[in-house]
């Protein structure tokens, strides 16, 4: 069964946090820039939000298009649903369709190891999917046929 651990060794281990006082179009710079779609936000060590390219569109819109001087506190998901290594990829797609998350924290007790994104788990999947397609098709290419000479000594 794939695990969250098993997506992070093959995603990498880049990760990008930002302070919960950061402006909010620091944020935006910072994803714009870096070509990605959440920060983690962290203060004093511990998670204590995220923020995504949903959150900032939300804030500009209601803002009437303007970023202004508001700080990621304000708008951040201060309770983000977060997983630990250990978690299958079975419960992490549960918990994003759960949740509408397409961004979720990975986190070993306090210690944040990364981010699994929508893709990433798409991604992981399909690996994972077209392995176990050519293990299947070695397994019955290999099959042994009754005119196989070991197969009927083996009777």
């Amino acid at each position: 069964m794939l695990k969250v651990s098993e997506v992070l060794r093959i995603k990498g281990n880049t990760l990008y946090t930002a302070s919960p006082d950061m402006p909010v179009s620091h944020a935006l710079q910072t994803m714009s820039e870096q070509d990605i779609g959440s920060l983690v936000i962290m203060d004093h060590g511990m998670l204590s939000g995220m923020v995504t390219f949903r959150e900032i569109i939300r804030h500009i819109h209601g803002n009437h298009g303007e970023v202004g001087t508001t700080t990621i506190r304000s708008i951040m998901d201060d309770a983000p649903v977060s997983v630990t290594p250990n978690t299958s990829a079975d419960e992490v797609q549960r918990l994003m369709l759960e949740n509408h998350a397409r961004y979720v924290p990975v986190m070993d007790g306090p210690v944040l190891l990364g981010v699994i994104s929508f893709y990433d788990m798409a991604q992981a999947i399909v690996a994972a999917q077209k392995f176990e397609n050519n293990m299947l098709k070695a397994y019955i290419r290999d099959w042994p046929t009754e005119t196989d000479p070991a197969a009927s000594q083996a009777e």
